[in-house]
């Protein structure tokens, strides 16, 4: 299974994806963390405009992919601005996508995308601003199981 955490920077992403591996570790299951930024630190692209937006998340669900694929959970925490990409990986593979957002000042404003699609539907939309990761990892995992997934 893969679960990809959407939404701007200082939402919650890679602290709800990181509490949720290690939630899924305890459940039994073998799971990895990808971040956007790892990831283009990995791949060396530093560009941020629309199309090197697009290949980092075109490489990471390409990678999410193939560790699925391999017996991996995969819990991926992108901005994903597209929703296009976004669906469009959604049909080809095991994703739940879970939008995350806040009216909370976290400090990260400044590195928001301009051009971020939010999704229209066929997601997990939990606003962080009041809710504790405890509360989010628990939604997130309930989500998990109405889909059938052994957690």
């Amino acid at each position: 299974m893969i679960v990809w955490i959407i939404g701007q920077p200082g939402a919650g992403k890679t602290t709800l994806a990181c509490g949720l591996v290690a939630r899924l570790k305890v459940l039994g299951r073998i799971a990895v963390h990808l971040e956007g930024e790892f990831l283009r630190e990995l791949t060396g692209n530093t560009d941020y405009s629309r199309e090197g937006r697009f290949r980092n998340i075109d490489a990471g669900q390409r990678l999410a992919a193939k560790l699925e694929n391999d017996g991996l959970w995969v819990v991926a925490s992108f901005v994903s601005p597209y929703r296009t990409q976004r669906e469009s990986f959604k049909a080809q593979a095991a994703v739940l996508e879970v939008y995350l957002h806040t009216t909370a000042v976290r400090g990260r404003e400044s590195l928001f995308a301009t051009d971020f699609e939010p999704p229209t539907g066929d997601c997990l939309d939990i606003d962080t601003t009041h809710r504790t990761v405890d509360e989010c990892l628990a939604t997130i995992l309930v989500a998990l199981r109405e889909r059938g997934c052994p957690v």
